[in-house]
């Protein structure tokens, strides 16, 4: 089984789907992606940065926002912890979605 399709599902603890995922990769993915969008942009590949900037990087955040959302369903810990990583996600992956 994937990592991919366990964070989907929600199948991996909150904190790992939260800062390995949402945080760590989604600075990375989408910093990468938008790098190679400005050089695309400069270039006028302007079908190219689309692409990479949106059709790459958009599908990622989606796949991390709902991971999140559903191990946050399944957390024991305190629900504010929970809560948090949900708002946190969710923010972060429209800003970096739109950005």
């Amino acid at each position: 089984m994937s990592v991919l399709s366990r964070l989907w599902r929600g199948d991996l603890p909150l904190p790992q789907a939260f800062w390995n995922w949402a945080v760590a990769g989604g600075i990375a993915v989408n910093a990468l992606t938008s790098i190679l969008f400005l050089a695309l942009i400069m270039n006028d590949r302007l079908v190219a940065a689309f692409v990479v900037g949106y059709v790459l990087s958009v599908p990622y955040n989606i796949v991390v926002t709902v991971g999140v959302w559903r191990s946050a369903g399944r957390y024991r810990g305190e629900r504010r912890w929970a809560d948090l990583a949900r708002i946190v996600t969710v923010a972060g992956m429209v800003v970096l979605s739109l950005t």
